[in-house]
């Protein structure tokens, strides 16, 4: 059996993918996408993160824009930064939440948060608001604005201005 998404409330039933222990089975190797309708386990919020997540792209398009460029891979704080398709792409893998973070931006301006996986309708905390206004400064040429990335999150922003 797998523990796969047990972070999202556990399994119902056992996954079992076909192996020699088990025959060769597909029986319990199946998707139950029954899951997110059951409200007592929190796969709701990730279809619902999925289907933003759908929307954005939607809305910004940025899977056929060809590559992304890596503003930061930052190790020790566990960030990563990066455009793509004029989205930035700040997502912050450690436990620790950092406040005023640089995180490069493609050019000047006014940004806002597009899509947050921390908001409340996704199961998150809502630490980051979402009308917040964040303005670019200019350091050697390159653009940054000042961000609170909270712990384990991934925002996404969007130049407005």
């Amino acid at each position: 059996s797998s523990g796969i998404n047990a972070e999202y409330g556990g399994h119902p039933e056992w996954l079992d993918f076909p192996r020699t222990g088990n025959g060769e089975s597909y029986h319990y190797a199946r998707r139950q996408y029954n899951l997110a309708d059951d409200d007592l386990l929190r796969y709701k919020f990730l279809a619902k993160f999925d289907a933003a997540l759908l929307c954005t792209e939607k809305n910004n398009p940025w899977l056929n824009k060809g590559n992304g460029y890596i503003f930061l891979a930052h190790e020790s704080d566990k960030v990563i930064v990066f455009e793509r398709g004029g989205l930035c792409f700040a997502l912050n893998f450690h436990w620790e939440s950092y406040t005023g973070y640089r995180t490069q931006v493609k050019g000047p301006g006014k940004y806002r948060v597009v899509l947050d996986s921390d908001w409340k309708e996704f199961g998150g905390q809502g630490r980051v608001n979402k009308y917040t206004e964040y303005f670019s400064s200019t350091e050697k040429g390159n653009f940054y604005i000042q961000t609170y990335l909270p712990s384990r999150t991934a925002l996404v922003f969007r130049l407005v201005e």
